[in-house]
């Protein structure tokens, strides 16, 4: 099962065609030795939590994802970048704002919306093992309220903000609010297309960052915490950017 997993998820094992100094063949096959016992134990977790789904415990079962040869602290420092800070609910940034318009005291709004029926949102994106969720969330959300005052959908570059966004330390972490400012103080942001996101830190590529802007924002609100209703309004106008709690083991496996 193992090196079925390592296959599907491009684990490989070293090149039988390269000379390998003394001690490395060693120390590779120990390597190894420690990826298959955590592997082993992150099963024997997912098997428990799914046997508890099976008889009602819980609403959700795990998998084997992309993350289960990593212990949980390996995880949560190659994956988790969200870099949490004190906020003020409400407070606005910017020349603008973050919305097209704001809902008014009693208007009615949606029991439900979901802006990939109504074109809002891109095809998942895959952040791999870099930690930048954090522009990933930003991205998205301009890509959203782009859409919706455009009417067209166009798929934004995560991998701009991360080289280029020097408020924030790429794939070791940042803030979305950074990434919003980092927008509008550049006056836009290239595709996905022409700056493709590579996995990895990189280097600002200068001529792209100052010539190819496709979309842009003027400002941002930063919706009140712990309100619901504040959320409702800023959901049923445009997608929002979040953050989530992802660092628990079950989320590690969630399938």
């Amino acid at each position: 099962m193992y090196e079925a997993w390592k296959s599907k998820h491009g684990r490989g094992g070293r090149n039988d065609d390269c000379d390998m100094a003394p001690g490395d063949e060693e120390q590779e096959e120990e390597d190894r030795r420690l990826r298959l016992e955590v592997f082993r134990d992150n099963l024997r977790y997912i098997d428990k939590h799914n046997a508890e789904a099976d008889a009602g415990l819980h609403t959700f079962r795990l998998g084997l994802t992309p993350f289960a040869d990593l212990t949980l602290d390996e995880y949560r420092g190659r994956v988790l970048g969200f870099r949490a800070r004190g906020r003020r609910s409400g407070a606005r940034y910017g020349h603008g704002h973050g919305y097209r318009a704001r809902p008014r005291g009693g208007d009615h709004l949606p029991d439900a919306i979901d802006w990939r029926q109504l074109g809002a949102v891109t095809e998942v994106k895959d952040q791999q093992q870099c930690g930048g969720c954090w522009a990933f969330s930003a991205v998205a959300a301009i890509e959203g309220v782009n859409a919706i005052a455009t009417g067209n959908l166009v798929s934004l570059s995560e991998q701009e903000i991360i080289d280029c966004d020097a408020q924030d330390s790429g794939c070791d972490g940042g803030q979305m609010e950074n990434a919003f400012r980092f927008v509008i103080g550049n006056g836009g942001i290239d595709t996905e297309a022409d700056y493709p996101f590579i996995g990895t830190d990189g280097t600002c590529d200068a001529s792209k960052e100052n010539n190819e802007k496709v979309a842009t924002i003027d400002g941002l609100v930063e919706v009140a915490s712990n309100n619901e209703t504040a959320l409702q309004e800023a959901v049923a106008i445009q997608p929002v950017s979040v953050a989530i709690d992802a660092s628990g083991r079950a989320f590690q496996h969630y399938s």
